[in-house]
C-alpha cells in the first residue's frame, strides 16, 4: 500500500487515538520535503556542481535550484551571489513516493546505520536527516559515480509540538533508535 493511502487509512485515526484529536485535519501531515546539497570547497568546479545537480535530479526526479551566496564571507572565500549549494523541494504525490523509496530502501542501504536519533525532530515537529553519502539512493549506481557527496533531507510537517511530529513519523514508519 502507497505512503500516502495509508496515511489516509490507518495513521490519522491513530494519531486522533493517540493525541485525543477530534477532527481529522487536527493530525499533522507533511508538507514538504526539501533535499538540499553544499557544494563546500568545490563551488568553483564546474564538473562537481554539474554530478550534484545530475545525483539531485535523478534521486528526486525534478530538476533542483542552484543557491547563491546571500553575504559574501572572506574566510570561506565566498562572494555574494556565488553558487554555492543545490535544492529540490517535494511536494504532493513526489513527496510521499520519495518518503516512502527513504523509509524502505534508501535507511537499509546506508553503511552502518542504526536508526535515526529523535534529536533529528525539532521542537516543532519538522525533521532533518543527513546522509554522507548519495549512494544510499536507489537510482545511483555506484560504479557510475566519481563524486560522492552527502546531502541533507529535510521534513516539513503541521505538527505544532516535538511529541506530534514524532508520533506522526514513528507511524510513518521511520526506523528511530531505541
Amino acid at each position: 500500500m502507497k505512503l500516502q493511502e495509508q496515511y489516509k487509512k490507518h495513521i490519522v485515526p491513530e494519531l486522533k487515538k493517540q493525541l485525543g484529536y477530534k477532527n481529522d485535519l487536527e493530525a499533522p501531515k507533511l508538507t514538504k520535503v526539501v533535499i538540499n546539497v553544499g557544494f563546500g570547497r568545490h563551488s568553483k568546479e564546474k564538473q562537481y556542481i554539474e554530478a550534484v545537480v545530475n545525483g539531485l535530479k535523478r534521486i528526486s526526479g525534478q530538476q533542483p535550484i542552484l543557491t547563491k551566496a546571500k553575504k559574501s564571507i572572506s574566510s570561506f572565500k565566498i562572494r555574494e551571489g556565488m553558487t554555492i549549494g543545490a535544492a529540490v523541494t517535494l511536494r504532493g504525490k513526489r513527496m510521499y513516493d520519495f518518503v516512502d523509496k527513504l523509509i524502505n530502501v534508501s535507511f537499509p542501504r546506508v553503511r552502518d546505520f542504526r536508526g535515526i536519533s529523535e534529536k533529528g525532530v525539532d521542537r516543532n515537529g519538522n525533521m532533518t536527516v543527513g546522509f554522507k553519502e548519495h549512494l544510499a539512493f536507489p537510482e545511483i549506481m555506484a560504479d557510475e559515480v566519481e563524486n560522492v557527496f552527502g546531502l541533507e533531507v529535510c521534513l516539513a510537517t503541521t505538527a505544532k509540538t516535538k511529541e506530534e511530529g514524532l508520533a506522526l513519523f514513528k507511524l510513518m514508519g521511520f526506523p528511530f533508535k531505541k
